[in-house]
C-alpha cells in the first residue's frame, strides 16, 4: 500500500496543486528569512510540480484511451497476452504463463506472488464470476495478490467483490497507460 505523505499525494494530484502548496510556503518563509531561502524552501514543491506535469503529459487522452482499448479488443489472444506479459514485466514483475483455468499468468515481484486473469479481455462488461474464480485460485495457490485485466468495464457486483476481497481491477485508463508504455518502449505494438 502506498504511503500517504504530502509528496506522494501531490505526485498523483494535478501539477498545479504543487504550485499552490509552494506559494504560501514561499510567503511564510519570506517573512522570516531572505527571499533566496524562501525560494530554496519551495524547490521540492516545484520539482514535484514538474514531475507531475511530465507524468500527466505522457498520459493518453480520453480519445486515445478509447482507441487503445478498441485495438486491444481487436487483438488475438496471442498478441494480447504478449502485450500484457510485456507490460507486467516492464512494471517489475517476473511473469510466467499459467497452465490454464482462471489464472493466465503468475507474476512475482518483491517476493510476492500475484495471479493475473485476463482471458476474457474482450467482453464489454465483466461480472463477478471470473473474479470469484481468480480469487479462489489465489487462495488455493496461497498467493498474496490477484489482478484481473479487462478492456471492458466491470459491473457493480464485480467492483464490490473486488473491493471486499482485494482483487486489483486493471482496465480503462490504467490499462491504456500500461499498454501505451509498452508501445512507446518497444514500438512493436502498433496500437495508435
Amino acid at each position: 500500500m502506498a504511503k500517504k505523505t504530502l509528496f506522494s499525494i501531490l505526485v498523483r494530484a494535478p501539477w498545479w496543486m504543487s504550485i499552490l502548496a509552494a506559494a504560501p510556503l514561499f510567503g511564510a518563509v519570506q517573512m522570516f528569512l531572505p527571499p533566496i531561502a524562501a525560494l530554496f524552501a519551495t524547490f521540492p514543491f516545484l520539482g514535484i510540480a514538474a514531475y507531475a506535469a511530465w507524468k500527466q503529459l505522457r498520459m493518453p487522452g480520453a480519445a486515445n484511451v478509447a482507441a487503445i482499448l478498441g485495438k486491444l479488443r481487436d487483438m488475438s489472444w496471442e498478441n494480447f497476452s504478449a502485450v500484457i506479459a510485456e507490460a507486467l514485466a516492464r512494471d517489475g514483475y517476473v511473469v510466467t504463463a499459467s497452465k490454464g483455468g482462471a489464472v493466465d499468468y503468475e507474476a512475482r515481484k518483491d517476493g510476492r506472488l500475484a495471479l493475473v486473469g485476463c482471458r476474457r479481455w474482450k467482453v464489454a462488461q465483466t461480472g463477478m464470476g471470473p473474479l470469484q474464480e481468480l480469487f479462489d485460485a489465489k487462495k488455493a495457490a496461497d498467493a498474496q495478490d490477484c489482478i484481473y485485466i479487462s478492456a471492458g468495464a466491470f459491473n457493480a457486483n464485480a467492483r464490490e467483490f473486488a473491493a471486499k476481497n482485494s482483487v486489483r481491477l486493471l482496465n480503462d485508463v490504467e490499462l491504456a497507460q500500461m499498454v501505451a508504455r509498452v508501445q512507446r518502449a518497444t514500438q512493436r505494438w502498433k496500437l495508435f
